[in-house]
């Protein structure tokens, strides 16, 4: 039975009747199997169909706890909220029993949220005006959230966006052996990392705030109306968990300065746009800046160096280790991720002095 056949018995757990569903792959996804599921009801009533990676996400219900708290919340700042517009997050679609999820014969873990209509994704950011509505997203869940007490929500990936755990991970890779062909793109790339090695600790030995985090803000997570182009959505929230909103911005950069995408063929051409970033962090503060502190700001430009480099370490460990982690189409993909991710952060360094003073004037 194909992922497809499985995904179209398991839909059935979560419509009252079991009439005809058409059930399709959703997005590009490296880690859950995602799908379309629509009904034969009136109206075509629409659901995101998941399962869940349980090498990734070891714990899945803590997952679907942590939504259910960060719903809970948003939706009580929204209603006492005058605001013509908002940002809206995914809601939880229980199963025909009234549960929020359904584990499968097999022990898989899958899940059923709302699907938002008349929205778009995009890969690759068209414009500066595009690139507001990203800052505005991320700037409002920052600011929704900023209330919510990090306490409250589990930690469902010990470890995430610690660089130096990751760094620690890839030594590890290395100390048991290159098991992949040694090419001079590898051995740029484990030179690359060993130059920079004392930057992966320069978050975590700043002392900052932990806050509320989406922990995953790339540029293909936030929906834009498909009539108006305004963001309108913030989705895949398996990430959200306590941490340093640092993450959470630099990797929003990181996705989003990078106009030739992550997945560009050429590694070389890829640069940190600084049209780009002015207009994210211009909007960002608009809408979250007033509780962020004086450290926090002096530490963003940090952030925006770091998140490239970080990516690209786990796309590098991941490689090392027979790609378990990232799904590949094809051997060494990982590797090339990688190169990207390192080139995009030679970038930013090689305009930090510009990058430091867009910080300021936004801030």
């Amino acid at each position: 039975m194909d992922s497809n056949e499985i995904a179209d018995r398991i839909a059935r757990e979560f419509v009252s009747e079991h009439n005809h569903l058409s059930v399709e792959p959703l997005g590009e996804g490296l880690i859950n199997d995602t799908f379309l599921v629509a009904t034969a009801q009136p109206g075509g009533a629409r659901f995101v169909l998941q399962r869940i990676n349980r090498r990734v996400f070891p714990e899945p219900r803590l997952i679907m706890e942590n939504l259910r708290v960060l719903l809970n919340h948003v939706r009580e700042r929204q209603a006492g909220s005058d605001r013509i517009r908002d940002l809206r997050l995914p809601d939880i679609r229980p199963t025909s029993a009234g549960s929020g999820f359904w584990v499968d014969d097999e022990g898989d873990f899958w899940r059923a949220l709302s699907f938002i209509p008349e929205t778009r994704s995009h890969s690759v950011l068209r414009d500066a005006a595009q690139a507001e509505e990203v800052g505005y997203a991320l700037g409002r869940f920052h600011a929704l959230t900023s209330d919510l007490d990090p306490g409250s929500l589990h930690d469902t990936l010990p470890g995430f966006h610690i660089a130096p755990q990751h760094l620690a991970r890839f030594d590890r890779a290395v100390a048991d052996g290159i098991k992949v062909s040694e090419t001079a793109e590898l051995r740029f790339a484990l030179n690359f990392v060993d130059a920079r090695r004392p930057v992966f600790a320069v978050l975590e030995g700043a002392k900052l705030p932990l806050r509320v985090i989406h922990g995953d803000p790339k540029l293909n997570n936030v929906l834009f109306d498909a009539n108006s182009g305004r963001a309108a959505a913030l989705i895949d929230l398996d990430t959200v968990k306590p941490g340093l909103v640092h993450y959470d911005l630099g990797d929003c950069l990181r996705s989003c300065c990078n106009r030739s995408g992550e997945t560009a063929e050429c590694a070389a051409n890829v640069r940190f746009d600084l049209d780009i970033c002015r207009a994210i962090l211009q909007a960002y503060f608009a809408e979250a800046g007033a509780f962020l502190t004086d450290i926090e700001r002096y530490y963003l430009y940090d952030a925006i160096r770091l998140l490239p480099l970080e990516l690209g370490l786990r796309f590098l460990t991941d490689h090392l280790e027979g790609d378990r982690y990232f799904k590949v189409e094809y051997p060494g993909q990982n590797l090339q991720r990688a190169l990207v991710q390192f080139r995009l952060a030679e970038s930013v360094e090689s305009q930090e002095k510009l990058i430091r003073q867009l910080v300021y004037e936004s801030a």
